[in-house]
């Protein structure tokens, strides 16, 4: 039954009970709303009482009508599935209403009608609300400031909304709605920007504070907003101008405008910042949005922003901003970062750097025409940046971005030494757009890249000068030490082409190792900085130098400043793994960085900080390897045992010994014991054999990480198991305690087969190098897990899991069929359920479930004649309308899929092919044409045994197969006998006419093989 205007006070009601505290009014109040929304009228409702502003009405319940409205439509305004849609009568109130009640007071329910309104163009433009910006446009020309600046709103977040479609069809209908709205909205932000400006300058005129009207904050707000609109319609509108090759002409209008108003609002920055908080407050906005839309304008519109008009005077403006001294009052630094963003982006513009383009076998003269023209507009935009970046101003823009905006600032170093663990991982993070210097550094790097022989031999100068301006030994944090870390700072961004200029081994003995004896904490600016260095030329570094770095590095990881010795690993880390290509065995560092990193990883506080500490941990092993590492096993062992258990309180008071104790500071980190786990797997596989000398560290770590009910499960197990799997793959042999992991892995199994392929290798190393004992001890828990995966696993899980039953069957053919008898059932009913040619994963699971069951014929057949004849068993079949006899079925299916398995699978089928003709069965002995036709049995090569390929096996299963008596017993003989026990079953008289039905050819071909007379 729909809703009506009748109902608006009692959905009233019932959204302001759904907004009670109490749970009793509140439940069934979001029931019964739940139950409306699929009722015709309910959104209207909710628009009547989100559109009746008063005393009466609650601006809470309102704003949660809005809500609702909004999750509604965004849920029925379309026919789905799930819910019936909205009546196409009730659609047209609702875009007519919406549109008339645009202006609302109450910021947050402002904002959920916008968002409603564009999700209703976003469904219904152009076809059933094509008035729809038309209509906005009008409303946008009101005399109300108000209602003005919440239309843009509604504007903006319709049209980008609407830009997230990207159907051609749909690019050309938001092409039109830019040529419909562009020169309105460009004219309104131009008016309201002179309006900004006038409000600025009376407002510089007062020395003391003065309060602007609520019109003119709105206008600024709606000029912001128009920008915003302006740069969607732009970017929204029109395809980029580098696939295109098409200008678009909204930029070189735009654009100019833009640089215009930043150059006039920003003199004002200094004035309000000492004066007026608001006013400040907005100039400093405006600058940084309006050089933000720049930035987005010529990244996109590279060709169009080349333009006489544009490009050169934006550049220019930047760089003025970046290298005259005299605009640091007026810059700030959020606003310098853009103007270097700018710079950046035109510097490495590959758009803006002609030869690049090649246009070599092109297909037509169209596109020959299309890449001429492109390499025509590089080549001009490259002239264009060479005409405002001459020489002389790309020596003072990278002397200035070294001296200037590399330098550390008094806020840094306050960070610095207030939490320098914190702040050396924030210098890491920082992205080129956020701050100062990550900018100034990017920026640098490009510049270098682009003019590095201009710049080399500069930036070497500037290493040798600093050497000048901060003596090696200072003691004091001064301008000169400040500026040799910035020199540093550069080269190490740049070493590579340095070396012309730079001697390493020179600047090493003769400047960095002297800097590095100086233990003054002030010092520590630098040590950082070369111990960052150092890393960052590794691959510079020949010679014996190497071992003077390599101490160097390892010297700095017992620094007193935190970032240095955090700076240090880095840098080792990386280094390590450039060290072992190198010539100089550095095997005697190794004791000293593992104590190091013991103390640090202790020291440290931060997860990114342990995470670096085990990541060059785990370099080091890598290096170290195989036996060179039994020396350190003690140590290493304690070490990880400790981190391990510092780090999960369960495990603490699982095991009270000390050394578990040691885990309690810093629980629940599961990340980092994420890390920890795959430290000690890299830890186990160097051992190797040795692996034993560190069970004491990994039992306890395994039995934790593995017990389902442990409350790191969900986020350990996969470690864990992968650490198991490693764990078994180095041992020698699988000692008591390994072997007490076992039945961990059925709770796991019963759990998910998100790790079943590396859970069967883990069961089938037990198998392999523990069967008896697994089968005396955890015999339960085997047969749990197989039944469980055989009743569940899909195709691919059960192509994993059947090698390890037929291993089993063949390692224990009297003792494991009994136990695994309930898996042995689902087999045989996959077996004999068939396999579907358009599924080969089906095929092959029946195939090999076959050859199980054939094996087990050949190896215990009185239990699979037991199998065979279970009662459930045989009812299941009877349930899929299967009434034949079994055996018969399986005989049959062995016939028939010979073709489809492989070659110890077809000599595993003939000998049990030849065994059945043994059998006093009805029926049998119709089937020995079929067994010995041409395509079972006399097809196969009967002299010759089938190989095993074992070539990714351990040795111990290549053993347990070459032991397989089937692998060793022969075709020949077991069929020339089987044959002659058949005909003395069933009497020469059958058995001779059974033989005559066959081919007299392939009789002829199997009794020479056989050796028959």
């Amino acid at each position: 039954m729909a809703l009506s205007a009748g109902d608006v006070q009692f959905i009233y009601s019932v959204l302001a009970n759904s907004l009670s505290a109490d749970a009793a009014t509140r439940q069934p109040a979001e029931a019964l709303l739940a139950q409306c929304e699929a009722r015709q009228g309910f959104c209207s409702c909710l628009l009547a009482i989100i559109t009746s502003r008063g005393e009466e009405s609650d601006d809470d319940v309102r704003l949660l009508a809005a809500v609702h409205l909004k999750n509604c439509v965004t849920r029925c305004w379309r026919n789905s599935v799930d819910s019936p849609a909205i009546d196409n009568e009730e659609k047209v109130y609702i875009r007519k209403s919406l549109l008339l009640n645009m202006r609302e007071e109450n910021g947050k329910i402002a904002l959920q009608l916008a968002a409603l309104i564009s999700r209703i163009v976003y469904f219904d433009y152009p076809k059933e609300w094509s008035d729809v910006f038309s209509v906005l446009a009008q409303q946008l020309q009101t005399s109300d400031v108000f209602t003005s600046y919440q239309v843009s709103t509604v504007l903006f977040r319709s049209l980008k909304k609407l830009s997230k479609k990207r159907l051609a069809f749909d690019q050309r209908n938001y092409s039109e709605i830019t040529v419909y709205l562009f020169d309105y909205i460009w004219n309104l932000w131009k008016s309201n920007a002179q309006i900004v400006l006038q409000n600025f300058s009376v407002l510089s005129q007062h020395n003391s504070s003065l309060d602007q009207s609520n019109d003119l904050l709105l206008i600024y707000e709606r000029w912001l907003v128009c920008l915003k609109i302006i740069r969607e319609l732009i970017c929204s509108g029109y395809a980029s101008d580098s696939t295109t090759m098409q200008e678009v002409c909204q930029i070189k209008e735009v654009c100019p405008v833009l640089l215009g108003a930043i150059q006039s609002i920003l003199p004002y920055y200094p004035f309000f910042k000492e004066r007026q908080a608001k006013p400040w407050s907005h100039a400093k906005r405006a600058c940084i949005k309006l050089m933000k839309v720049l930035i987005i304008l010529q990244d996109k519109y590279p060709y169009s922003f080349a333009h006489e008009t544009v490009l050169p005077a934006a550049v220019d403006f930047c760089l003025t901003m970046i290298t005259n001294p005299e605009q640091a009052d007026t810059s700030f630094e959020e606003f310098l970062v853009q103007c270097m963003v700018l710079v950046k982006l035109v510097l490495e513009c590959q758009e803006y750097k002609p030869g690049q383009i090649g246009f070599e076998a092109v297909g037509s003269s169209e596109h020959a025409i299309f890449y001429q023209r492109k390499n025509n507009l590089s080549a001009t935009a490259s002239s264009m940046v060479m005409s405002v970046l001459p020489a002389d101003r790309i020596m003072l823009l990278c002397d200035i971005l070294i001296r200037r905006h590399f330098i550390y600032t008094a806020t840094d170093m306050n960070e610095w030494h207030s939490n320098p663990e914190s702040f050396h991982h924030e210098q890491n993070l920082l992205q080129c757009t956020e701050k100062r210097r990550p900018c100034a550094e990017a920026l640098f790097i490009i510049l270098f890249d682009n003019y590095r022989v201009q710049l080399a031999p500069f930036v070497a100068s500037i290493i040798h000068d600093v050497k000048a301006v901060s003596p090696p030994l200072e003691i004091e944090i001064t301008a000169g030490m400040l500026l040799k870390e910035a020199a540093y700072t550069a080269a190490g961004h740049v070493f590579d082409e340095l070396s012309k200029y730079l001697s390493f081994d020179e600047w090493f003995c003769g400047y960095l190792s002297i800097d590095l004896s100086n233990g003054n904490p002030n010092m520590c600016i630098i040590r950082r900085r070369i111990a960052l260095l150092l890393g960052q030329c590794a691959f510079e570094i020949k010679g014996v130098i190497q071992k003077e770095v390599c101490d160097a590095l390892v010297g700095l990881l017992g620094d007193q400043d935190m970032a240095v010795r955090l700076a240090a690993c880095s840098s080792l880390c990386y280094a390590f793994r450039v060290f072992g290509i190198w010539e100089v065995d550095l095997l005697e560092c190794i004791p000293t960085c593992w104590a190091m990193c013991f103390k640090l990883i202790g020291a440290v506080q931060e997860f990114d900080s342990k995470v670096q500490v085990l990541s060059f941990i785990l370099v080091l092993l890598n290096y170290v390897g195989d036996d060179r590492i039994i020396p350190f096993v003690s140590e290493l062992s304690q070490f990880f045992l400790k981190i391990t258990y510092h780090n999960d309180q369960a495990l603490v008071r699982k095991h009270t010994s000390p050394a578990y104790k040691t885990w309690e500071e810093s629980s629940g980190e599961c990340l980092l014991q994420i890390e920890l786990l795959d430290a000690i797997r890299t830890f186990i596989s160097s051992l190797g054999y040795n692996s034993p000398l560190c069970y004491g560290m990994v039992l306890p770590i395994l039995q934790y990480g593995m017990d389902v009910d442990s409350p790191n499960t969900l986020n350990l197990l996969e470690d864990t198991v992968l650490l198991l799997e490693a764990t078994l793959s180095n041992a020698p042999s699988i000692v008591p305690q390994l072997l007490d992991c076992f039945p961990y892995l059925v709770g796991i199994m019963n759990g998910s087969f998100n790790h079943l392929e590396i859970m069967i290798k883990i069961i089938e190393h037990y198998i392999v190098f523990a069967g008896s004992d697994l089968l005396q001890s955890h015999a339960t828990s085997l047969e749990s897990i197989l039944d469980t995966i055989v009743g569940n696993a899909d195709d691919k899980g059960l192509l994993t899991t059947l090698p390890i039953i037929d291993l089993l069957v063949l390692m224990f053919p009297q003792e494991v069929p009994p136990l695994i008898s309930s898996a042995l059932q689902k087999l045989v009913f996959i077996s004999l359920s068939g396999g579907d040619e358009h599924y080969p994963s089906r095929t092959a699971v029946c195939v090999t479930s076959a050859a199980i069951l054939a094996r087990l014929l050949l190896l215990n057949r009185d239990f699979l004649a037991q199998l065979l004849s279970e009662p459930a068993l045989i009812a299941r079949f009877q349930q899929a309308g299967i009434n034949q006899n079994l055996l018969l079925l399986l005989v049959d299916w062995w016939i028939n899929k010979v073709d489809d398995a492989s070659s110890i699978e077809k000599k595993v089928y003939a000998m049990a092919l030849s065994v059945i003709l043994t059998a006093n069965i009805p029926g049998v002995i119709e089937k020995l044409g079929d067994i010995l036709s041409d395509d079972t049995i006399s097809s196969l090569p009967l002299s010759d045994d089938p190989e095993y390929s074992n070539t990714s096996k351990e040795f111990k299963k290549a053993q347990i197969r070459e032991l397989d008596p089937i692998r060793k017993a022969s075709l020949v003989d077991m069929l020339r006998e089987n044959l002659k026990e058949c005909a003395a079953l069933h009497g020469d008289a059958v058995f001779n006419a059974a033989i005559s039905r066959i081919d007299p050819l392939v009789i002829a071909q199997l009794w020479q093989a056989l050796e028959i007379g």
